[in-house]
């Protein structure tokens, strides 16, 4: 693993604005050309209540400058409204214009000149306390597909640290709405700077099964309770992935063949399986902890769906062995159970 004791890279998160810059400039500049429009047409339209200082007659770039100056200051008097309705106008309508535009130009040097500074400070501040969080190291096909799945299955995009080297993939990544790091998650730095330690989950997939074994090592020393997935490509790396502190390894090719291979015994072997693993298939694969109340009954006894294995400790049973005649306590269960469970209904009832 890499030591990070010299190591002077300061990792930030980022976070994409919802609003495109162009877009939100746009509208801020059209809205204070409006307001400005309002203004000139109705100075225009009773240009007969302005008087200029000269004695001069009021033209039509006496009115723009008039309102121009107006409008970004309290004016400088050589043009001045004397008649009651232009000065009622200028007290009504010119004065909060004037300050709506102020506010249209203060907000926009906050948005593209202070924003940046705020911005930083902001998602330090979330950086210090992010928790909960599920960490996905490589956003290539394989990282990309399970930060989909958990948007799918409901998880909150930014509460999703993506941490990637490749800036195009980042890009990708942030504009998904996920919380993103550009970093090298093989090195002790970044996987603190994500906050892998308070971290509910880490997603390793980095295109390498040497990388991605190199990223498992290093967040179990900096996590060792962490739930960590890794996709292994080569069936000779799974034991490795799994010696290095990995909790799931994942082979995609061995995967594809274990569907395809089941396929070969029936058409709706695969078609059941892509069904559990799939978010809008009728069914779903559930891992939880066996209840107070189905402690001492067999796994087949379980109201809440289909029992198919058990966890005891360190070792798993399915549902035809003897131990999963009767549960424990502390035990794992693994069921399958509707994606959309029917509504209760209520008992007929008879008339008498």
């Amino acid at each position: 693993m890499h030591s990070d004791d010299a190591d002077t890279v300061h990792y930030r998160l980022r976070r994409q604005s919802r609003t495109p810059a162009w877009l939100a400039l746009s509208w801020r500049a059209l809205v204070a050309l409006g307001l400005i429009g309002i203004a000139l047409a109705v100075h225009w339209f009773d240009r007969d209540g302005l008087r200029q200082n000269s004695g001069a007659p009021v033209t039509f770039a006496d009115i723009l400058y008039f309102t121009m100056i107006t409008v970004t200051t309290v004016g400088y008097g050589d043009i001045v409204p004397v008649t009651q309705q232009a000065r009622m106008f200028d007290t009504f309508v010119v004065t909060p214009i004037r300050l709506f535009v102020w506010l249209i130009f203060l907000g926009t040097a906050y948005d593209f000149l202070l924003k940046g500074v705020w911005e930083k400070w902001r998602m330090s501040v979330i950086q210090r306390h992010l928790k909960g969080h599920v960490v996905v190291a490589g956003f290539g096909t394989s990282g990309s597909e399970a930060v989909s799945e958990l948007v799918r299955r409901g998880a909150d995009p930014g509460m999703i640290v993506v941490v990637d080297e490749n800036a195009a993939a980042l890009r990708t990544a942030e504009a998904c709405g996920t919380t993103v790091m550009e970093g090298n998650a093989t090195r002790n730095a970044a996987l603190e700077a994500a906050r892998i330690a308070s971290a509910r989950a880490l997603i390793v997939s980095a295109g390498r099964d040497d990388t991605s074994i190199l990223i498992v090592l290093t967040a179990r020393r900096i996590a060792p309770d962490l739930p960590i997935s890794v996709v292994i490509r080569s069936e000779d790396n799974e034991a490795i992935a799994h010696q290095a502190g990995a909790t799931v390894v994942i082979n995609p090719a061995s995967f594809a063949g274990l569907l395809l291979a089941g396929s070969t015994h029936g058409p709706h072997i695969a078609d059941y399986m892509a069904d559990l693993a799939a978010t809008g298939g009728r069914v779903a694969l559930r891992e939880r902890t066996v209840t107070a109340d189905e402690v001492g009954k067999p796994l087949a006894g379980i109201a809440t769906g289909l029992g198919h294995r058990i966890y005891r400790g360190q070792q798993d049973f399915g549902f035809w062995e003897p131990e999963a005649h009767r549960l424990e306590a502390g035990d794992l269960i693994v069921e399958v159970v509707p994606r959309n469970p029917p509504a209760p209904t209520s008992a007929p009832t008879t008339d008498r």
